[in-house]
């Protein structure tokens, strides 16, 4: 799972026992090197999905990690693009990211639960960062993102069809989220990292009763699962005024 440049296995035992603040920073440096990173397919098929819907004007990668959405939004946004994040090390490790030639790239650290912007955004976009939050807090963290969306705005974010219920990656999901509510109730501060908690019907309604339009694209490049459906998914949630 990891190249030879990524963490050993005590790095990350004393990062899952840290608060999530602090296990990124501490992860910080060698992130780009792990199977965490948002694969540059995933990157590559939100972009060109998202092509045909601009030219947007600003955009915001939230939770944004080491930046590797930044691209992303660096091919479909003109004016300016930022990235926000709540940890430190991650940032650093985006600011020393050589960005293409492009709008202008900046980034704040901030919770993305309260996030210090107004309505000056036209594309909000997030990779794999949903499972850091508990169903409780998606109306909140949901509000912030249409607050800082100008009217028309875009939310969007990929989502990969759930694995069948008895296949292998069933299982490793479930017993790693199993792993980390054990965690969780025997060890402090709290590591949230959940993989089974994001589920696309319950966010298209949270996402109604915020104030969006959603709308789903396939994302063709990740094929069809037996019964038809689409492996993968672009969410694209229009604020509404």
């Amino acid at each position: 799972m990891f190249s030879p440049e990524g963490p050993t296995l005590r790095e990350l035992a004393v990062q899952a026992l840290s608060s999530v603040e602090r296990g990124y920073d501490l992860l910080a440096p060698k992130f780009d090197h792990t199977p965490y990173r948002t694969p540059d397919r995933v990157l590559d098929a939100v972009a060109s999905a998202l092509e045909p819907m601009g030219p947007f004007g600003t955009g915001l990668d939230l939770c944004c990690g080491t930046g590797a959405g930044v691209g992303v939004l660096g091919r479909v946004c003109g004016e300016r693009v930022t990235g926000v994040d709540f940890s430190a090390g991650m940032l650093g490790v985006a600011r020393k990211r050589s960005v293409p030639e492009g709008p202008e790239v900046s980034w704040v650290r901030a919770d993305a639960r309260a996030l210090p912007f107004g309505p000056v955004f036209d594309l909000v976009v997030s990779f794999g960062a949903f499972g850091h939050f508990l169903p409780r807090e998606l109306p909140g963290l949901f509000t912030q993102v249409r607050s800082v969306l100008r009217p028309g705005g875009c939310f969007a974010f990929p989502v990969g069809a759930p694995p069948r219920p008895g296949s292998r990656a069933y299982w490793t999901l479930l017993g790693f989220d199993t792993a980390m509510r054990v965690r969780n109730a025997l060890w402090k501060p709290p590591f949230v990292m959940y993989y089974r908690t994001f589920r696309l019907g319950d966010v298209g309604r949270e996402l109604a009763r915020t104030g969006f339009r959603v709308d789903l694209h396939a994302l063709p490049g990740f094929g069809l699962r037996p019964d038809g459906s689409p492996r993968a998914r672009l969410v694209v949630a229009r604020r509404l005024p």
